[in-house]
């Protein structure tokens, strides 16, 4: 199946999950992640299955005022 992770495409194995995308994509260490502009808790990302043409997004943390 293909995906968008952070705009870029990527292919990804029939019924991967969110933690599979990760796998590939390898984000920093603190990161949340949403698919479909909807955020997935970190405890749910081996079960959330991702569709083909899925958007994923990582998102890192930015400090700063």
């Amino acid at each position: 199946m293909n995906v968008l992770i952070n705009q870029e495409p990527r292919e990804l194995p029939d019924h991967a999950t969110l933690a599979d995308a990760l796998k590939v994509w390898e984000p920093p260490a603190v990161f949340a992640a949403a698919v479909n502009l909807q955020f997935v808790p970190r405890t749910a990302y081996a079960q959330h299955r991702l569709n083909d043409g899925d958007r994923i997004e990582i998102i890192a943390p930015i400090t700063g005022g």
